[in-house]
């Protein structure tokens, strides 16, 4: 299920656009304490998330980035945190014409067997208690990123989960997202926080060339609003470069 109009900022005129996408449960909102200067932006709200329609279906990875397809009328920088980093992912891999690189940020794929447990679980109480079983697994919160998260409807919470982890075609889990990264043909900065996810991601086989991953340990989950100079130096760097 493709095509979902969807409500977008866009702002700048400097290319190439960069297209950001937000984070399980955020909206374009979750973009604006970072300063791109005047690069030509383009921020939606993905399918279920902020302005945008929340219909019953649809909420795989590869369905919120063929969302996203009609927006785009040249090739992006694709930007994506967390749930974000599937959806720019899913982009590259299934339409690899519409992007020329990939940011991810604290990607959501490359769960351990560890946190493969948990998902059964977590996804059971998404569906019986919606935001508040989300806020209740994350912890606290930027108060920004709270207001989001609770304005979501439970069962895109719920469906959003289940796309990235249980849903066919899944990419979640550690095994399924070697398999799914092996895809891409484009160039990834991935910035972690933690520092054992970086090590797998960096470690995979068959990346692009100009491909590097980042660490910054001291950071939380969100830790491109944590550190937003920081990480626009980084990103633009790597891309200028």
């Amino acid at each position: 299920m493709t095509g979902m109009k969807l409500h977008v900022e866009t702002r700048g005129h400097a290319g190439p656009p960069l297209l950001l996408v937000h984070g399980w449960g955020g909206d374009h909102r979750a973009w604006h304490p970072l300063d791109f200067g005047g690069r030509w932006v383009i921020a939606p709200d993905l399918r279920g998330h902020g302005r945008s329609p929340a219909p019953a279906t649809g909420y795989r990875p590869a369905d919120l980035a063929g969302d996203l397809v009609p927006l785009l009328d040249q090739p992006v920088v694709a930007v994506g945190h967390s749930m974000g980093a599937q959806v720019v992912t899913a982009l590259a891999v299934e339409h690899p014409e519409a992007v020329r690189a990939l940011v991810v940020i604290a990607p959501a794929y490359g769960a351990d067997e560890e946190e493969e447990r948990l998902i059964p679980g977590r996804l059971a109480a998404l569906r019986a208690e919606g935001a508040a079983a989300a806020l209740r697994r994350l912890g606290p919160l930027p108060a920004p990123v709270t207001r989001q998260l609770l304005a979501t409807p439970g069962h895109v919470l719920a469906e959003c989960y289940a796309g990235m982890y249980t849903e066919p075609g899944a990419f979640g889990v550690r095994r399924a997202s070697a398999r799914y990264l092996a895809g891409l043909t484009r160039p990834v900065l991935a910035v972690h926080n933690v520092p054992e996810a970086a090590q797998w991601e960096g470690g995979l086989t068959g990346r692009h060339p100009r491909s590097r991953t980042v660490v910054w340990p001291e950071a939380g989950h969100f830790l491109h609003v944590e550190h937003p100079s920081a990480f626009v130096d980084l990103m633009t760097s790597w891309w200028d470069a």
